[in-house]
């Protein structure tokens, strides 16, 4: 996944695998210092087992890539079960290997243009598209109304970052992991 400020395509990936059956047998691993090897040893495993692989934030290891791009050239059919998946996601960056871009499926996932489309993206992300999470609230009236204001104030701003800084002193990403993690709390 190449990524644009505010996606986060994890929780769509987590919820595709578990319809898949690999709910189990996936293994999410934070890219960042340090963790270079861990992934390698994880890719390694995954690889003979045939299981999923999920490397997040590529962009924040770029002294990790040229190994990942060793690691990748020895994935071959002949050493690979061929239920193993290797997912990424990155930022646009220089120090992403091109032989890796070349060699993949990439797939990007960008906010929608203007605030109708925001407000029903918003709907349709878990945990709010539940029909078991909307219609199972003790005070169904308030936390409707309330959920309408915090899915409006999230397609707000992601309909607010294609201006820029311009009218904001500080500009803040509130993504979908914001929005997620701001619908649980007001459930709670």
């Amino acid at each position: 996944f190449v990524l644009s400020p505010g996606s986060d395509p994890t929780a769509a990936l987590l919820t595709f695998a578990a319809a898949q059956g690999y709910g189990s047998k996936i293994s999410v691993i934070s890219m960042g210092q340090g963790q270079g090897p861990k992934a390698a040893a994880l890719i390694d495993s995954a690889r003979k087992a045939g299981s999923w692989v999920l490397l997040q934030n590529c962009h924040l290891a770029p002294s990790w890539m040229p190994a990942l791009e060793k690691v990748c050239e020895g994935i071959k059919p002949e050493n690979t079960d061929p239920d193993f998946r290797l997912w990424m996601t990155s930022l646009p960056s220089p120090a992403f290997p091109v032989s890796i871009l070349q060699a993949g499926v990439k797939m990007t996932n960008e906010p929608p243009a203007g605030l109708r489309a925001n407000l029903r993206r918003s709907y349709a992300l878990d945990p709010i598209s539940s029909p078991e999470f909307f219609e199972g609230q003790p005070r169904p009236g308030p936390f409707k109304a309330l959920l309408f204001a915090l899915a409006f104030l999230h397609a707000f701003v992601q309909e607010r970052r294609k201006f820029g800084p311009i009218g904001w002193n500080i500009p803040y990403g509130f993504d979908d992991g914001d929005l997620r993690i701001s619908v649980r709390q007001l459930a709670l």
